[in-house]
């Protein structure tokens, strides 16, 4: 912003006041420029300004000058044009961030929020309320990580859906991100699937007190930890720490992680023209997880991880749901309306009355288990599938 005349002239005083208290010995070098808020050089050109000009080579020579980096009108109205036709609703950072990537933007953003807010696109923000110190980062990547879920209209046309976040505390890196219709057990499992497979088994899951996280006796109260959920029996067989937030301010990183998302990225998903969850849980996957966590991590304290390398075959057998049936004689079990057929098997000759433990995936699919070994498998739709029996 060019300095208005009054402020060329209260600047004049000053600098000629300061300038008088160093001739006279009063103010060494080093202090006059502090007092003015420039270096010692600027200050001595600004003084000799004043001896060979007199208080004429005061006055700020940009003044009434236009810069040569001004916008022009149409500049300015062609990302006013942009905004209406495109990204209404977009806050000024998204807009602008997406106008850089997209459109060739080469403005700054302070310049981009000033011409939507002069041209009433956007509104100014509210002053903030009394500062709140938040909770300290783990200092080390997979020390802790966050999940929980979001309803939301997610996709235009659709019902509001549950967007399901597993989150690293360290750094804010989304690890696993998609869409539901429901959050349960089964999303819980398929965000812990996702996350150790991509980064490996970590220390503790920071989580709500969901009744897929825990059973809590009392609402509101304590969580029975004697009375584990699928969720919680699964992490305890990884080693992995479950906390339980007994405030909603307890989980506030993933409160401004969620706000953001659901500014963000149902417009996202409007503008790519995505209508349907598979398609749009593709996307968030293949495109936008990558660029939200590029615009969004922070280092964290620590160089290291926590994380540690784990196979499938080591967690995908324990991130699922687990219960037990007696078969029944004619070699069948029931699990949620559908009769399972126990195939022939060299293990005994029938299965009548014994103990099969049911095993139900994050995607649906279906596994029974004698023991240790796993006798038959299943599509979600209770269609079998061969397997190899090992010898």
């Amino acid at each position: 912003m060019r300095r208005t005349e009054q402020q060329q002239g209260l600047r004049m005083l000053k600098l000629r006041d300061i300038w008088s208290r160093w001739e006279a010995g009063r103010l060494s070098q080093s202090e006059a420029a502090e007092i003015l808020g420039m270096s010692e050089r600027t200050f001595r050109r600004w003084g000799r300004r004043l001896e060979e000009e007199g208080e004429e080579g005061l006055i700020d020579r940009r003044l009434g000058r236009a810069s040569g980096r001004a916008a022009t009108a149409g500049e300015r109205s062609e990302v006013e044009e942009l905004y209406r036709r495109r990204y209404a609703g977009y806050t000024a950072k998204h807009f602008h961030e997406t106008a850089r990537r997209d459109h060739g933007l080469r403005r700054g953003y302070t310049w981009t929020k000033t011409v939507l807010q002069g041209g009433g696109l956007i509104e100014k923000a509210p002053r903030r309320g009394a500062h709140r110190r938040k909770r300290p980062r783990r200092p080390m990547a997979g020390m802790m990580l966050h999940q929980d879920a979001s309803k939301h209209v997610w996709i235009e046309g659709l019902a509001p859906l549950d967007l399901v976040v597993t989150m690293d505390d360290a750094s804010s890196e989304i690890a696993s991100m998609f869409l539901v219709e429901e959050e349960g057990t089964a999303s819980s499992l398929r965000g812990l699937a996702e996350t150790i497979a991509s980064k490996g088994l970590f220390c503790a899951l920071y989580t709500d007190r969901g009744s897929h996280y825990f059973f809590t006796p009392e609402a509101g109260g304590k969580v029975d930890r004697s009375k584990p959920t699928q969720v919680g029996r699964a992490l305890g067989q990884l080693g992995i720490e479950h906390i339980a937030a007994y405030s909603p301010e307890a989980r506030g990183r993933s409160e401004r992680m969620f706000r953001t998302l659901q500014d963000r990225l149902p417009k996202e998903l409007a503008q790519a023209g995505i209508t349907d969850i598979e398609t749009a849980n593709r996307w968030i996957a293949e495109v936008y997880l990558p660029r939200h966590n590029a615009r969004f991590m922070v280092a964290p304290a620590e160089p290291d991880q926590a994380y540690v390398a784990c196979e499938a075959h080591q967690w995908r057998d324990i991130l699922c749901v687990q219960e037990t049936r007696q078969a029944a004689k004619d070699n069948t079990v029931r699990w949620k309306g559908r009769t399972l057929q126990i195939p022939p098997s060299r293990l005994r000759p029938h299965f009548a009355k014994a103990t099969i433990r049911i095993h139900e995936y994050p995607d649906a699919s279906l596994a029974l288990f004698y023991g240790p070994h796993r006798i038959a498998e299943f599509t979600p739709d209770g269609t079998p599938r061969e397997i190899a029996m090992a010898a």
